[in-house]
């Protein structure tokens, strides 16, 4: 294969374990039914596993030197319509843009994401697509362990992160993938996370999307104060008070402590 040195200024750490590969098509679940949105395939070797397993392939490449490499190694592919490659960046592009082939465009919920995504992006690619009207059905994602044990309130604590992806999806930790799975190898572990059922279905019912995270973002504004007095800052003491009291939430309260469930009690009662 073509020498392809990573470039730091894109993040790039490739995956070298074809094993590891296996596995985030394995928890990702999509079968020879689905099309899957690739973010970044970089030399490839996800992007073989995808093909093994899926109908069709698009990958986003925003590195100029990878797209030769891509298309020599998966011109077969490419030819039989299976394989889309996009040179351009995942932040700029959108779903709904004219593709080649038998795929005019994604649909919403009718293609999956899996990719190994730089660090530096992480939460612009959740947030985007989570909130995106072309959502996927699903996302399986390699990123931080840390962000990962965040997202999955892995320390039974939730955080401003853990809710936002949970008020559009079920996130999962899948796997645990050490340093030395990249080259170069990143200074820390990285976590392969599944979010399925996205969907918008949450909201509704008096309850809109701008409302529930205004309210959020205020509950988790100061870690170290009680959740009443954090939403006083945008909201009418008393008013609060008798919301908590109406959804169930002791008056003491942190934000790290209500579950989504809960989140939605109280927004109903505000």
């Amino acid at each position: 294969m073509t020498y392809l040195p990573a470039k730091k200024s894109l993040g790039q750490n490739f995956l070298n374990s074809p094993g590891i590969a296996k596995k985030i098509v394995d928890i990702s679940g999509i079968t020879s039914d689905d099309t899957v949105l690739e973010i970044g395939p970089g030399k490839g070797m996800l992007t073989e596993m995808l093909l093994e397993r899926a109908k069709k392939v698009v990958t986003i490449e925003k590195d100029s030197r990878a797209m030769p490499i891509l298309q020599e190694r998966f011109a077969a592919d490419i030819a039989a319509g299976k394989l889309e490659l996009i040179e351009g960046d995942i932040m700029e592009w959108e779903p709904a843009a004219a593709l080649s082939g038998s795929t005019p465009q994604l649909e919403a919920g009718k293609y999956a994401i899996v990719a190994n995504i730089p660090y530096y992006i992480t939460g612009e690619v959740i947030r985007k697509f989570l909130t995106h009207k072309i959502k996927p059905a699903s996302m399986t994602l390699m990123l931080q362990k840390e962000v990962a044990d965040r997202i999955v309130a892995r320390d039974g604590k939730e955080s401003l992160l853990s809710i936002s992806v949970k008020v559009f999806g079920t996130p999962k930790y899948g796997m645990t993938v050490k340093a030395g799975s990249f080259t170069p190898a990143p200074t820390i572990d990285s976590a392969v996370l599944h979010i399925g059922n996205i969907s918008n279905d949450f909201f509704g019912n008096g309850i809109s999307e701008a409302r529930f995270f205004e309210i959020v973002r205020a509950g988790f504004a100061h870690k170290r104060k009680m959740l009443a007095g954090n939403l006083s800052q945008i909201l009418d003491r008393t008013t609060v008070e008798k919301a908590m009291e109406a959804a169930g939430i002791e008056k003491n309260a942190r934000a790290e402590e209500l579950s989504l469930d809960e989140w939605k009690r109280l927004i109903a009662e505000i």
